[in-house]
């Protein structure tokens, strides 16, 4: 069996147990329910129980949905499994049709079912650690990221475009005046990271990645947008002394709305890396004269290293750090080795956790762990010469988020792990790593939304940001206050 073949049957799994974690959506597909009931009764009441109360599978009427959402990804799930969680690909089995009915099926049932979701816990057993859960906001739209300039202090983004004072963990009503208007909040654009220079106490310096829309042109359908790092200052609650740090040419913004990346973090040194997607279209990522698909080193004032790898290479843009990336919207520095690590979006498979080093070339797409969404293969390899293998890849995909070492106080068994969020799965792990290897994981938390960023706070706390429902959460040990 070639490698490949081997990846198919990995991907096409085992026995039935994910399709019951799906969000429920009315706008489902028109389907035949008499059909869809029976394909159900045949197939996957064995597992999830003849009236979807559950068994050996999850409940279809409670509402939990822990492993992706919305009709095409329950569609996906059906049709071509999750392996590790006894679900079987049903491709061979079900028709296309089919497999809309039973899905149509499921939805239409949680819809009506009358079942409270249950509440989020308030605490949560971990291997090392009990965590207290604490909500400390649900009043934005879409939190994206968060920097803290202390510890009462932090900044937070919202996707839609606003960035917002938190004060003693409180988002506070008015938002800052004066960003920028042209940016767009389509799909997976929007107002994105947020980071404060290395010396902000000395400098005020706050920088942000965003989706920048250009006007649109007379004979376009959809003006284009791309990737943009800026900086500034914030003075009496206005955005102030704006500077562009990465702006690419406008030939290469596109009309696409994903992909954008997006990520930004500092080393040791002080160089500013941050991330560009592929923008949806993937051979960009191995051209060297497009910023697509890269992770950039940039100085903090926008101008470039003199020891950046591409810098000399004529018709390269001399920004890019490493390439062969898919959608990069993770970036932290290791506490110890002060290296740069990044997670990337794989397609339908293939997430991937890389240690970023310079002149890298990290495969993608000419290789990659992954299919894509409609089954057809992107590369039939997993590994060439000259091209990097990531560190750990996440098969099925988990939609694999922002990630953040930690390095606190608070928890103190967890020392240098590195803290990962999900999308898709709605989880956020812990990760053992020893050297390039990953040793451990852990899911320390889930069921709660889409967990989008992860960070360390200065008093040791664990800060996630959540989509769906939009939430600020602090985590914390529970103390044993026994003697």
């Amino acid at each position: 069996m070639n490698r490949l073949e081997a990846r198919m049957n990995f991907l096409a799994g085992i026995n039935v147990a994910l399709f019951a974690f799906v969000i429920a959506i009315p706008t489902m597909v028109q389907a035949d329910a008499g059909e869809g009931r029976e394909i159900y009764q045949k197939h996957c009441a064995e597992c999830h129980g003849a009236e979807l109360q559950g068994g050996l599978g999850s409940s279809f009427l409670d509402h939990v949905w822990n492993y992706g959402e919305g009709p095409r990804t329950i569609w996906m799930t059906v049709k071509y499994g999750i392996p590790n969680l006894e679900m079987p690909a049903w491709k061979d089995v079900l028709s296309d049709g089919e497999i809309k009915s039973v899905v149509g099926f499921i939805v239409a049932q949680d819809k009506n079912s009358a079942l409270v979701p249950p509440p989020m816990p308030e605490q949560v057993k971990t291997e090392i650690y009990g965590l207290a859960l604490e909500v400390l906001d649900d009043s934005l739209d879409e939190p994206w990221s968060i920097a803290f300039i202390n510890k009462t202090q932090a900044l937070v983004t919202d996707k839609t475009g606003k960035l917002y004072q938190m004060l003693n963990g409180k988002i506070q009503k008015d938002f800052i005046r004066g960003l920028p208007q042209d940016i767009t909040n389509i799909n997976q654009a929007g107002l994105l990271d947020v980071v404060l220079d290395p010396d902000y106490a000395d400098n005020g310096w706050i920088y942000l990645s965003y989706s920048q829309e250009l006007a649109k042109a007379k004979d376009e359908k959809r003006a284009r947008a791309m990737t943009r790092i800026i900086r500034g200052r914030i003075k009496d609650g206005n955005w102030i002394d704006q500077q562009i740090l990465f702006e690419a040419p406008e030939e290469f913004y596109s009309t696409t709305r994903h992909h954008f990346g997006s990520r930004i973090v500092f080393d040791e040194q002080g160089y500013l890396y941050f991330s560009v997607g592929d923008r949806g279209a993937k051979e960009q990522a191995q051209d060297m004269s497009r910023p697509n698909g890269k992770i950039h080193r940039i100085h903090k004032d926008g101008s470039i290293p003199k020891d950046n790898p591409f810098l000399n290479q004529r018709g390269a843009i001399p920004s890019i750090f490493s390439f062969g990336h898919r959608n990069p919207q993770g970036l932290a520095t290791h506490p110890v080795t002060k290296e740069v690590w990044s997670t990337e979006h794989g397609p339908m498979g293939g997430d991937e956790l890389n240690h970023i080093r310079s002149a890298k070339n990290f495969g993608w797409p000419e290789i990659t762990y992954g299919i894509n969404y409609d089954g057809n293969i992107i590369s039939a390899f997993t590994e060439k010469d000259g091209m990097e293998q990531p560190v750990h890849h996440w098969t099925p995909s988990i939609a694999v988020c922002d990630i953040n070492f930690y390095a606190g106080d608070l928890f103190s068994g967890w020392k240098n792990n590195l803290l990962v969020t999900s999308l898709k799965y709605r989880d956020l792990r812990r990760l053992v790593i020893e050297g390039d290897k990953v040793v451990h994981e852990e899911v320390l938390l889930r069921g709660i939304g889409r967990m989008r960023s992860v960070t360390v706070g200065p008093d040791g706390a664990i800060y996630v940001l959540v989509n769906e429902p939009s939430l600020i959460l602090r985590l914390t040990p529970i103390v044993d206050n026994k003697d």
